[in-house]
């Protein structure tokens, strides 16, 4: 078998695989999201919408026909039935597929992808749960409300996991102009590419933000002695005796690109987490759904 032609099977089954874990991982992003207390939602104030929101009691100057009589029959009160203002917001996803985020520091612990696949599926239900449209950057899952959405996009996540490349470049096609974006990525490839990709959003008035997940190992550098370091899809090599004396300079790097991104994202009107995968799932989904809430 040739060497392309071994990489598209090992792909593919790579693929097929996460299909098969979908269930479990929307079993897993349900329950996640479900442990976060929402309060009341940005959108629910009380106007001209057709979604039922609460009851209230009837105050003087409200109009007979907005009286539900049926609620009131039960109390000595008369009560209204509030509705919710209606103006769904549309949401962009890019959960980048690249081989980088197969990677993990530790057998025990799941790879990069895994928390943000996990993470992408759990604040799209607190999102689709608020009356949002969410999709897929791409063509993968156009922006669709309801809860079958959720499904969608955990297919079009592994409809896109099938991808050769080393480092992901953020996806901007399909984003709404003036809706919002969320990027979940290692962002160890070229910095340049996430500017170009902030850049384009920042012209269409998207705003969102950058979720970069690290291992603990790329967080730490706990190597020492001969070493041999290698991407995820063996583009990249490089081999020392000395892997301690690499320590300093590559945490400085990584101070480095963090503080780009966090520059970029702030110049954008975007936020940024840094969040790695020791950490509490949970932390990283409330901070998320906050930031976008904030960037109504």
């Amino acid at each position: 078998m040739t060497e392309p032609a071994a990489l598209s099977v090992s792909l593919r089954a790579r693929a097929e695989t996460l299909g098969e874990a979908l269930p479990a991982l929307l079993a897993q992003a349900e329950h996640l999201a479900a442990t976060v207390i929402l309060g009341d939602h940005g959108r629910r104030r009380a106007g001209m919408g057709d979604e039922f929101w609460q009851y209230r009691p009837a105050h003087a100057g409200d109009s007979a026909a907005h009286v539900d009589w049926r609620r009131s029959a039960r109390s000595d009160q008369h009560f209204v039935r509030e509705r919710e203002w209606q103006a769904a917001q549309t949401i962009s996803l890019w959960v980048d597929p690249a081989r980088s985020m197969q990677f993990s520091g530790d057998p025990s612990r799941a790879p990069k992808a895994d928390r943000a696949q996990l993470l992408a599926l759990a604040v799209s239900v607190l999102l689709l749960r608020g009356g949002e449209r969410v999709g897929l950057a791409g063509a993968e899952a156009r922006p669709r409300s309801g809860r079958a959405q959720v499904l969608r996009l955990a297919e079009g996540i592994a409809a896109a996991a099938d991808n050769p490349d080393d480092y992901g470049s953020p996806e901007v096609s399909g984003l709404s102009s003036h809706g919002r974006a969320v990027f979940f990525s290692d962002f160890l490839g070229d910095p340049e590419e996430v500017e170009t990709a902030l850049g384009m959003a920042s012209d269409r008035g998207v705003r969102g933000a950058l979720v970069q997940i690290l291992d603990p190992a790329e967080e730490e550098f706990p190597f020492d002695g001969r070493t041999i370091f290698e991407s995820m899809g063996g583009s990249l090599r490089h081999e020392t005796l000395r892997a301690g004396d690499l320590r300093t300079r590559y945490l400085d790097r990584l101070a480095e690109r963090k503080a780009r991104l966090e520059t970029l994202a702030r110049a954008s009107g975007w936020h940024y987490l840094c969040h790695h995968t020791g950490q509490s799932a949970q932390s990283a989904l409330l901070w998320l759904f906050t930031a976008l809430e904030r960037g109504r």
